[in-house]
């Protein structure tokens, strides 16, 4: 089973980042990963060289389910409702919105792609049964849960965070993704693909970052898939067709 996941920028002019894990049961490898993906059919091609027609889900961290012109979505109302005090709300998503700053509605164009693939933007995942699927799944709530965090590691750009302190951040999750090969279900990543993040700044930098995300989000498909419904939350699931978000849930016990 493969867990392809995807960083997605929000407009091509920028890179986008792609992970993909093999797994079989409880065990689960990193085993290929571009870090500068840029058009949707790069983004496509990665995808479908990676899995060709094997049973696979494809967790991207953008919204790919939009219909509101204004506004935002209700699962981004329910997650930021439960997520805010851990300072892991979301952005508003509505098209015109995008259509203003001149975005794409990438994700709802890779999706309709996909299903040319046989990818069904279904977030319920039966435990451990062969499905090809792509989620919407946003890494900050998702570390929360998985890590156990106070609030979230601040290694974006952002007003007020110099570079020291976001480097800082970002090798905290540099570890968190290595103690992954203790978690159950368990991921292998290649211990050279992580750089000294005290030498990571500019282009550099956010090249890395997205890459880590992009692993993250991998794994969320990866945990949600091994575990089934009680390992995973759907914000948004009343009426999923018009936007959701996919969180990890951890489990009452292995």
């Amino acid at each position: 089973m493969y867990f392809i996941g995807i960083d997605l920028a929000w407009s091509i002019r920028n890179n986008s980042a792609g992970a993909v894990i093999y797994a079989q049961g409880k065990a689960g490898k990193l085993i290929y990963w571009q870090e500068r993906l840029k058009d949707n059919d790069e983004i496509i091609d990665f995808i479908s060289n990676s899995t060709g027609t094997s049973p696979a889900i494809v967790a991207i961290d953008a919204p790919l389910l939009v219909l509101n012109q204004t506004g935002t979505r209700p699962c981004d109302r329910q997650l930021t409702k439960e997520f805010r005090k851990y300072h892991a709300g979301t952005f508003p998503a509505n098209r015109q919105k995008w259509e203003r700053l001149g975005w794409q509605v990438r994700g709802w164009e890779i999706v309709h792609e996909l299903a040319t693939l046989n990818f069904s933007p279904n977030p319920n995942i039966p435990r451990q049964t062969e499905v090809r699927r792509v989620v919407e799944v946003y890494p900050h709530p998702a570390t929360i849960v998985l890590f156990d965090l106070a609030r979230i590691l601040q290694y974006k750009s952002r007003k007020g965070r110099d570079l020291k302190y976001r480097q800082k951040e970002l090798r905290k999750l540099q570890n968190f993704i290595r103690k992954l090969d203790q978690a159950t279900p368990a991921l292998e990543v290649d211990k050279s693909l992580f750089r000294n993040t005290a030498s990571l700044y500019g282009n550099a930098f956010k090249i890395h970052e997205d890459l880590l995300d992009a692993i993250l989000c991998g794994y969320i498909a990866y945990h949600a898939w091994y575990w089934g419904p009680e390992g995973y939350r759907i914000f948004g699931k009343e009426n999923w067709k018009e936007g959701y978000i996919l969180v990890p849930r951890l489990p009452a016990s292995p």
